[in-house]
Order: structure tokens, then sequence, then C-alpha cells
């Protein structure tokens, strides 16, 4: 299925306001509420819209520090990108892990309280990932943009 531009427009307002009532998000769009509400099942049916969550502050949840772990493996090994994989998805603060081309092999983003909990999540997770020959970790200083909307 492709993309009209009312499904585009649905797929922008749903990013940013998520928790929009039907009627609301239909007068938004200009569509009568059936053919909104029908057009978003569609899209959920067609795998466009994925879910829907709460976005949390991590200052108010208590994990303020970002912070990104570059990881080069040993080996390329479909084996041991398996292995690293499913251990460094069983991580709770781990955010995202991303399988790059370039110096490092995956590319992690970390929540931590501070300095200190982030050695703790270092001792007691990252040093226990299989198959990791070298790491390297830079914390940012300030988020300058973040988003969770895709360009639609």
């Amino acid at each position: 299925m492709s993309l009209d531009q009312t499904d585009r427009r649905l797929l922008q307002v749903l990013q940013r306001r998520g928790r929009i009532s039907n009627a609301d998000l239909a007068e938004e769009v200009n569509l009568s509420a059936s053919a909104c509400h029908r057009r978003v099942q569609r899209l959920e049916a067609d795998g466009y819209i994925k879910g829907y969550v709460a976005l949390l502050d991590v200052r108010k949840m208590g994990v303020p520090a970002t912070i990104f772990v570059e990881i080069t493996l040993s080996t390329q090994a479909d084996e041991v990108l398996d292995a690293f994989e499913k251990a460094v998805a069983r991580v709770p603060d781990v955010l995202e892990c991303h399988l790059t081309a370039g110096a490092a092999d995956y590319i992690l983003k970390i929540v931590a309280e501070d300095t200190e909990d982030f050695a703790r999540i270092h001792r007691q997770y990252l040093t226990r990932l299989p198959g990791v020959a070298k790491m390297q970790s830079s914390f940012a200083l300030r988020t300058v943009f973040s988003t969770t909307a895709l360009p639609v």
C-alpha cells in the first residue's frame, strides 16, 4: 500500500500528538470521524503505525546522563554478532543498539544517573558482553535536538 497525502497528514499529527481523539484528528486532517478511524486502523494493520508510547522525562526518571558507546567486536562471525545482539538486548539501560559500517561495529545509546551509575552499568553489563574487543564511551554534554518523529 502506498501512502497518499491524507495518510501522511494523519501520520504527522499522530507522531506529535499520539493521544489525540479520533474526532480531533479527523477535524485536523479534514476527514469524517469514520473515514479517519478506518484510515488509522489500516495504517496500524499495514504496519505503518507500530504502536503508541508515552515519552518519559529523563530528568524526572532520574537518568539524565546519555552515553554513546562504540563497540568493536573481535570478529564479524555470525555467531559472535548473534551472541552480542542477544546479550545487549537484555541490558536494561541500553535504549538503542545500532550495527554500523565504520570504525566501530555497534553504537549503543545508554542512559544513566551519572558517571558512577555508568561505571556500574559498564562493570555489570558492558564488560560481560560476548565478543567485545574494544569499547569507547562518549558522554553527551547536552541534547541539542531530539525527536521520535520520522519525516513523512
